[in-house]
């Protein structure tokens, strides 16, 4: 294996970021033939039991070739914050250094990716008198309710859209709370002080057709190989509702909806085409504001020509 010792003697953690579809599973896997690697999983998918087809989740044969962490370890029913996977990803990341195995973070929720670096603001839990409160309030009218954020946290408004209840909700909570914005208790963050060479690796293709195409492709082959029945059987379920961070998963609340009775099939994946697209979009905007990282087009370079530029950035990369 190459440079093994040094890499684990500079505590050097690989991160393979880059939006949906765009290779970065082929690229850790490719890895594995160089390094003795386990991946740790940055999706807030892949972590829910029996969601697999819409998640684009490793086949049986991909998880059997490398050990993974953080899949499936949640039942949908439950939620998983950014601070309980900074909390997971830093335990597992000593015991895999400790195993003489490089920890290789794989994936594209980009605020776990944030969250790990930056660190996270000292929030206080939620409160559910004033949450119910919100909630109803936001149920009569969600446009004043938004008006009331712009008002006390004009930053956070700007970010949080108001047909999105959760965030804008949450944001307000924490303001009555502790009678400061999110957006102060956030620039007070202190750094997550992280002391591991983390080396990023960024697969941005320049090409939007070209990963349109490949988005497109990949959700035919998820609808042909049953998805519509893998959301069914989680809307039979009985517990299971829209507003949950599972089914509000791209695809997943398409379908839902679909079941419902709000439209036909094929408006449900014209519907999770666009919203995978715009995930694309958002992640692509994250990606090209990260600092000190090797970039790829993986429309340009092949999977041996981006596993070689890799190795040789791993041969020279320290950043502390």
């Amino acid at each position: 294996m190459l440079n093994t010792k040094r890499l684990l003697d500079e505590k050097t953690v690989i991160a393979i970021m880059g939006p949906t579809a765009s290779g970065k599973t082929a690229l850790a896997l490719a890895l594995a033939q160089s390094y003795p690697i386990e991946i740790i999983s940055v999706d807030s998918a892949l972590i829910y039991k029996t969601m697999d087809i819409g998640t684009a989740k490793p086949s049986k044969q991909e998880l059997a070739q490398v050990p993974h962490h953080l899949i499936d370890i949640l039942d949908p029913l439950q939620s998983y914050s950014a601070a309980e996977f900074v909390y997971d990803c830093k335990r597992l990341v000593d015991q895999i250094h400790q195993r003489g195995h490089l920890p290789v973070l794989v994936g594209g929720t980009m605020m776990y990716f944030h969250a790990l670096q930056q660190g996270l603001a000292d929030l206080p839990s939620a409160d559910a008198k004033i949450r119910a409160e919100l909630t109803q309030a936001y149920q009569v009218d969600s446009s004043a309710l938004h008006d009331v954020l712009a008002g006390v946290d004009p930053g956070a408004a700007a970010r949080i859209h108001v047909n999105d209840p959760q965030r804008l909700i949450r944001a307000l909570e924490i303001y009555q709370l502790t009678g400061q914005s999110l957006t102060l208790l956030q620039a007070k963050q202190s750094s997550a002080n992280w002391p591991v060479n983390l080396c990023k690796v960024g697969l941005i293709p320049q090409d939007r057709a070209w990963l349109h195409g490949r988005i497109e492709q990949r959700l035919k082959i998820m609808f042909e190989a049953g998805f519509v029945g893998e959301v069914r059987a989680l809307y039979q379920r009985g517990d299971l509702k829209a507003d949950l961070p599972s089914i509000r998963c791209v695809g997943y609340r398409q379908v839902w909806d679909y079941l419902e009775g709000q439209y036909d099939l094929e408006t449900a994946f014209d519907k999770s085409l666009v919203a995978t697209r715009q995930l694309a979009k958002r992640q692509l905007t994250w990606l090209r504001k990260e600092p000190s990282m090797l970039e790829m087009d993986p429309a340009r370079f092949k999977a041996e020509e981006q596993l070689a530029k890799l190795k040789a950035y791993l041969r020279l990369h320290k950043n502390y």
